[in-house]
């Protein structure tokens, strides 16, 4: 598949910090005590629904879980005791990608298939589109495969793009285009694939540079602060309020040749939690369906985390097709 590549100019290279030496290798205490502990009764689908890709999941202010999927409805709302709460359709289906929500409550959703970043109510009224659907570019206006979104306290959005693309794109509140960088490559401030992005309490923002296996941590203006590299290949990630960094996705080697839309399957599962300068805190390995769905607790190109005021963990997978509860446990 033939893509549109960006090439932005990357700001401030000449502050770049050494990778983070503290990021090298779990402690003993992270790797094999603590076990994710799956609750098979989570959530209650309904018999009406079936579940495509599960590509996004996030937590509101009220512990309510909202689901994104590559199936009807693609948004889906469950309680942590897994009631459904509502459920609504944005966009297409088929390009499902990650679901954040903004400070004010609103729903924000990628479409990767049809280049848009789309802003909803949390009962699904559409209202804004940044991007034009079906047209991909590399402007103002336009992506090429967006991924993910993060949020300043004040509404201004930092988007991941992505899949064409390999930029971060800054907005306002409004949806005025800040500006933009990044551009395709390895070295420092580059990208392979911009795949997920969060930020923190000071305005750090992380950018899950998937198929180069590693994190790439800017300021708003888009100055490189640090490089987390060869600690795993990062596909999703939830924030806390401590500035603690939830990361799922696997270990595995670089892929950054690739065009973004094809990867090779990942050889193991995994979460880590990272504090701010990049230290590993926990590292869980999780089981990893043989066939798909697979049992419960077992998870297939795990795409998706969010952890909720109690420290729930919510996955999603895209092979696998489910969304699942889990909880931390010490053996």
């Amino acid at each position: 598949m033939t893509t549109h590549r960006c090439f932005c100019v990357v700001a401030f290279l000449t502050a770049i910090l050494p990778h983070n030496t503290n990021a090298q290798a779990p402690t003993a205490s992270s790797s094999g005590n603590v076990q994710c502990v799956v609750d098979p009764t989570w959530p209650q689908k309904p018999d009406s629904f079936t579940w495509g890709a599960m590509s996004g999941i996030t937590v509101d202010a009220h512990d309510q879980i909202y689901l994104f999927n590559r199936s009807e409805p693609t948004v889906q709302i469950y309680r942590t005791d897994g009631a459904l709460v509502r459920s609504w359709s944005a966009a297409d289906p088929i390009g499902t990608h990650h679901i954040k929500l903004d400070p004010d409550g609103n729903v924000w959703t990628a479409d990767f298939r049809s280049h848009v970043i789309q802003k909803y109510t949390p009962e699904g009224k559409l209202l804004l589109t940044l991007g034009e659907a079906g047209v991909a570019g590399c402007d103002e206006s336009h992506f090429d495969g967006p991924t993910d979104m993060a949020f300043l306290p004040s509404g201004d959005v930092f988007i991941s793009d992505g899949y064409g693309n390999r930029r971060v794109a800054h907005f306002d509140k409004r949806g005025r285009f800040v500006k933009a960088w990044g551009e395709e490559g390895t070295g420092p401030g580059q990208f392979a694939l911009p795949h997920a992005i969060a930020i923190d309490s000071q305005s750090r923002l992380y950018v899950a540079d998937r198929n180069n296996a590693r994190i790439q941590v800017f300021d708003t203006k888009g100055k490189l602060l640090a490089v987390w590299d060869d600690l795993m290949m990062p596909w999703g990630f939830a924030m806390t309020k401590n500035d603690e960094v939830w990361v799922c996705g696997s270990s595995g080697a670089k892929q950054p040749d690739g065009d973004g839309w094809v990867i090779t399957p990942p050889p193991d599962q995994l979460l880590m939690k990272l504090s701010s300068n990049g230290k590993i805190l926990l590292r869980v390995p999780l089981r990893q369906t043989a066939a798909a769905p697979g049992k419960p607790g077992e998870v297939d190109w795990v795409h998706a985390i969010a952890v909720d005021s109690k420290g729930n963990i919510y996955l999603g997978d895209i092979q696998g097709k489910r969304a699942q509860k889990f909880t931390l446990r010490q053996p």
